[in-house]
């Protein structure tokens, strides 16, 4: 069979004020157009449809045609939630992707059968493929509770309650005729970032090891890392990457989509496809003087400028380039007195390490106080 994996659509994203609907648009068909040429059996969009829980009318009526779209191509689709999607809005749309024969899993649901999809391809391989939404750490622990798997201890951490769910998941990943498949939104330990992710959701324990997958698996399509790659792990592992660079911190990735050749007795065979139709984005640095000098590169633009600040800096830099979205001066040569160190400090800590180290910096080191913080950012970060 052949798969079609992508995700981290974001669609609906705004970059610093600069709507970016049109070039989704354009990144959407060349999914599609990809798909009508290649004619996956199954394409896999592994969460982050959109960029917000939240999404416009236009960003529902771009995902959903897309989605059909997809499906008209003649492959089974498969499309999960990420951490920016709205879980319950998306189940609250299965009626739709059920009459358009789309599956859609938005959050995890008490009957883990509603995770575990069948399939049969045209050529008769036949497919099973475990699909699990993003999880917060608190609905982990819910899930685990839902399936009876074991009493949901608080010492457990945010892995071993995702290896119980996956092992539950994938529990029928026995037969020898199959091909056996899974889809997660989620962070495994030793991959990288994109550059454009949401912290909060990639650090504070939220990374899994590659052992929560099983070794029968012959294919795991993940999402929530932008950057595509392998992860070497007990069976193939992979990261579609997003098909647009969300954020100037994902400048350097080469936006693509995943296709996958397997059988149930053979070995997935992976290629990257490129999707080149959004805007490229560029980071470009100097002195007025040497910026002058610059053509600018073609795409959207982060200017880093070597200058003291000054009234008028800013438009004059603008008037440079007009495709600029990001004006600074350079943090490398200005710095302001004792942010380097401030930075340095702050570098790669997770929301909760800083409000400990607050806490501790005043004198009030109470790990009652710590946990209504870890309570209510998880509440508000979710």
């Amino acid at each position: 069979m052949k798969i079609l994996h992508t995700s981290d659509w974001h669609v609906g994203k705004v970059l610093k004020g600069q709507s970016r609907t049109e070039e989704h648009k354009q990144v959407l068909a060349g999914v599609i157009e990809i798909a009508q040429r290649e004619r996956p059996d199954l394409v896999v969009i592994a969460g982050d449809l959109y960029d917000t829980a939240a999404p416009t009318p236009e960003a529902t009526r771009l995902v959903t045609r897309a989605l059909t779209a997809l499906r008209r191509t003649g492959a089974d689709v498969v499309a999960i939630g990420g951490n920016h999607d709205n879980g319950p809005a998306l189940d609250a749309l299965r009626p739709w992707a059920e009459a358009a024969g789309i599956t859609l899993r938005g959050g995890v649901r008490e009957d883990p059968a509603e995770h575990v999809v069948d399939g049969t391809t045209a050529g008769g391989e036949r497919w099973r493929l475990a699909a699990l939404p993003f999880l917060s750490q608190r609905y982990a622990v819910r899930a685990v509770e839902m399936y009876e798997l074991t009493a949901a201890e608080s010492t457990q951490t945010y892995a071993d309650h995702l290896g119980r769910i996956l092992t539950r998941l994938t529990e029928g990943f026995t037969e020898p005729d199959r091909v056996h498949l899974v889809t997660a939104h989620l962070t495994v330990v030793g991959a990288a970032t994109g550059g454009g992710e949401r912290d909060a959701h990639t650090i504070m324990g939220y990374a899994v090891p590659a052992s929560v997958f099983p070794g029968t698996a012959h294919y795991v399509a993940l999402g929530h890392l932008h950057r595509a790659q392998r992860v070497q792990g007990p069976c193939p592992i992979r990261y579609s990457g997003a098909p647009l660079a969300v954020d100037f911190g994902e400048q350097e990735n080469v936006p693509s989509v995943t296709l996958v050749e397997v059988t149930a007795t053979t070995a997935a065979r992976v290629r990257e496809e490129p999707v080149t139709a959004a805007a490229a984005l560029h980071t470009v640095r100097g002195t007025l003087a040497q910026l002058a000098e610059i053509t600018a590169p073609e795409g959207w633009l982060r200017v880093y400028v070597r200058e003291q600040p000054r009234a008028g800096l800013r438009e004059e830099v603008q008037q440079l380039f007009p495709r600029a979205l990001e004006i600074r001066i350079d943090p490398e040569l200005v710095p302001t007195p004792g942010s380097g160190t401030r930075v340095a400090q702050r570098s790669g800590r997770s929301p909760r390490q800083l409000f400990a180290d607050y806490l501790d910096s005043r004198g009030h080191a109470d790990e009652g106080v710590q946990e209504l913080f870890d309570e209510l950012f998880e509440e508000v970060d979710h």
